[in-house]
């Protein structure tokens, strides 16, 4: 990916298609379906082995990835809308369900991914305006003051962010 090109171009998926990726503990790519090289633009070869933070749209909310880290690396699941960038700088919205992945005794070994096409108009309406706020926020005084942001909208709704999320479906 060439460094902060984007085209402005958004990509879209099926609404039949699952995006799914495995990683290991440190989010280095073990797994990549069809979907998610096709509308990343990644190559097999170039997925594998590659930290998960490749396709990373620089208009996506860094507070929002350490609410989904702190939440997969308890060993609990997270669902969130993520903005993220194909190589050639296109851009692309999904539903993600991650979830921790264990071995046969318990132990943490790596996290999967589920994306599915969002609901579009939710997106423009809730997510973008939402996510402008916290980049916002996280650009003028950094990750922290964008998660006491989020946390500040989500007390005003008397939800946590699991609840609001869910409330987003309905």
């Amino acid at each position: 990916m060439t460094g902060s090109l984007l085209t402005g171009v958004e990509r879209r998926f099926a609404e039949d298609d699952v995006i799914v990726t495995k990683t290991d503990l440190g989010g280095r790519i073990t797994y990549a379906n069809e979907v998610f090289l096709n509308i990343s633009s990644l190559s097999e070869k170039r997925a594998i082995g590659a930290p998960h933070n490749v396709i990373r749209h620089p208009d996506m909310p860094a507070g929002v990835f350490r609410l989904l880290w702190q939440t997969i690396k308890q060993g609990r699941e997270i669902f969130a809308y993520v903005l993220n960038r194909a190589t050639n700088g296109d851009h692309y919205w999904v539903f993600a369900h991650v979830t921790p992945s264990f071995d046969q005794a318990a132990n943490l070994v790596g996290y999967h991914s589920n994306r599915r096409v969002p609901d579009r108009k939710l997106v423009s309406q809730v997510i973008e305006p939402l996510y402008a706020d916290l980049l916002k926020v996280e650009k003028a005084a950094g990750i922290d003051a964008s998660i006491v942001r989020l946390g500040e909208i989500l007390k005003n709704k008397d939800m946590d962010y699991e609840r609001f999320i869910f409330s987003l479906q309905a």
